[in-house]
């Protein structure tokens, strides 16, 4: 049996229940857990997020060289353009930042409480050989 049997991508941030409908909605998923100063969500794929009331929470400022990144997500999508629409549509914003070197597209933004995540175009799937 595995020591650890699940895992939790935690974000620190002053207002957890507004954070948690973001990314609840974002994902299409649904919130598994909350307490005063935690909201646990888990996306329609099955990916885990919490999400951690702390008054003094301060995003990172990324891109911006001030401040480094401090945890980056990355969410795969068909569609850029579409799933860019909706992180607006739900308080997320895009970030400006230089096109990243390399075969696969993709766009920085950030949630309500400022921190960054990458939309990433999903990779196409070889067909099946044999």
């Amino acid at each position: 049996m595995p020591l650890v049997t699940a895992g939790v991508v935690v974000l620190d941030c002053a207002e957890p229940e507004k954070l948690a409908v973001f990314y609840k909605e974002f994902l299409e998923g649904e919130e598994t857990a909350a307490t005063a100063n935690l909201v646990e969500i888990r996306g329609a794929d099955g990916m885990r997020m919490a999400f951690r009331r702390d008054a003094n929470a301060t995003p990172p400022s990324w891109p911006r060289p001030e401040n480094s990144l401090q945890a980056h997500l990355d969410f795969q999508v068909e569609d850029l353009d579409a799933a860019e629409r909706r992180v607006v549509e739900l308080g997320g914003r895009p970030l400006e930042a230089k096109d990243a070197p390399g075969p696969y597209e993709e766009r920085s933004c950030s949630d309500p409480a400022g921190h960054s995540f990458t939309l990433r175009r999903a990779r196409p799937k070889a067909p099946k050989q044999g």
